[in-house]
């Protein structure tokens, strides 16, 4: 928004996608990318903590941060052991996208974003009205990062940032959200003792990193503050605001579900393949349910979650914005299609393979490892099944005359050791 967290500008998932399907969607949201090698072996510090911090105030007052804040914030702060392992920490086993959905989009949640958006149907309508963004998709992501401000995270966000800054595996990231977060602290939007959230520094119902949060956070409910902690109004907004600055249409649907005909090309189910609508219906793609979206000349690309053997979707630019904010396929298909469902859609047609094991991350860095040595250059062999890699994947599957979507399964991963 666990997999810890979740602005146009390049503002991105702290964590990678994989990590995002390991702990479903609380506490996910909008920060920056992972650092290069963030898998890498991790460097212990050199310095006391003191020292570190005694160094990094003088960064600070450097960057205009007042000693006065900077002293009553970091009052007490010791580094958080339970941090370092949370940054460190590499799932084994990620859950597939449909068991992901199934949690996403349980009727519980259909229910309870329901009730919410007629609670909150004045200041939604203020807010779609103000930027254009869609009610369903604001409140959508409300309910995936925090469950509609009721999981918000606990941790002291000075104290995570500090030990992410202080014990060596991203101190860049750490230092640059440390002094954002004290800039918030010293415009008077929230005092150090109430900033909550993430081990990773999110923060808030809709679980803005500080530097996200300092971009995009607005004050709608007009109180003076930009409080996303106890103001669904500010953090609605908010949200909404980082939506419009990455580029959300309104009234453009985020994408849905079709079939595709007979004997039809897979390869062409990647992302970076744009297509008008009139295109895709030429080559026989056909709407799963209900009528055709608007916009039917509009730029779209086919999405295969599962493979082949699962559902399909065309994806509109809209589905893109949501990656800005998570970027994770699982976490904008659930945003979709949890918006869907507020309005009595959100089912899909097709099936998904729920007899298919998912890889680990040590087969996913296998399977990667034997496709480089193959001369298929997936990329790092970091587990994580990028872009890179599904180009890979389509070209070996090409090679052996099997659908070329790109899917990592233990199917293909068997292939791979035999040949």
């Amino acid at each position: 928004m666990r997999k810890p967290v979740s602005p146009v500008v390049g503002q991105r998932c702290l964590l990678v996608a994989a990590l995002s399907l390991a702990s479903f969607g609380l506490l996910t949201s909008c920060t920056e990318p992972p650092p290069k090698g963030a898998a890498a072996e991790h460097a212990r510090p050199t310095q006391s903590f003191a020292q570190w911090r005694d160094g990094f105030r003088v960064q600070a007052l450097a960057a205009g941060i007042t000693a006065q804040t900077f002293d009553r914030a970091f009052a007490g702060i010791e580094p958080d052991d339970s941090v370092v392992t949370a940054d460190r920490s590499q799932p084994e086993f990620t859950r597939p996208v449909w068991q992901y959905l199934d949690s996403a989009v349980s009727a519980a949640r259909v229910r309870n974003g329901q009730d919410r958006a007629l609670e909150n149907a004045d200041v939604l309508q203020r807010i779609e009205a103000t930027y254009g963004v869609d009610r369903e998709a604001v409140v959508a992501i409300w309910g995936m990062e925090s469950n509609f401000g009721q999981q918000m995270g606990s941790k002291n966000v000075i104290r995570s940032l500090a030990t992410l800054g202080y014990e060596g595996r991203r101190p860049d990231f750490g230092r640059e959200q440390l002094i954002a977060a004290l800039q918030i602290i010293q415009h008077g939007d929230v005092p150090a003792s109430n900033m909550i959230g993430s081990w990773a520094g999110a923060m808030g119902q809709t679980q803005f990193i500080p530097t996200t949060y300092n971009r995009y956070a607005v004050d709608f409910d007009g109180d003076g503050r930009r409080d996303i902690w106890g103001s669904s109004s500010d953090a609605l907004a908010s949200t909404a605001n980082y939506l419009k600055s990455s580029g959300w249409r309104r009234g453009q649907s985020w994408g849905f579900e079709v079939r595709l005909p007979q004997g039809f090309d897979y390869a062409q189910a990647d992302m970076d393949i744009r297509k008008p609508m009139s295109e895709w219906l030429r080559q026989g793609v056909r709407v799963a349910s209900g009528n055709l979206p608007s916009a039917p000349q509009a730029s779209v690309s086919l999405l295969l979650p599962a493979g082949y053997r699962g559902p399909a979707f065309l994806i509109t630019d809209n589905f893109r914005t949501i990656l800005s904010y998570n970027n994770s396929t699982s976490y904008a298909l659930a945003v979709g299609l949890l918006a869907d469902s507020f309005k009595g859609g959100g089912q899909l047609a097709g099936s998904w393979p729920v007899g298919d094991t998912p890889l680990s991350r040590s087969e996913r860095i296998e399977l990667q490892q034997l496709l480089a040595t193959r001369g298929y250059q997936p990329g790092t062999a970091d587990g994580i099944i990028g872009a890179n890699t599904r180009k890979a994947i389509r070209s070996f599957q090409q090679s052996i005359g099997v659908p070329a979507d790109g899917y990592a399964s233990t199917q293909l991963l068997s292939r791979l050791r035999a040949t």
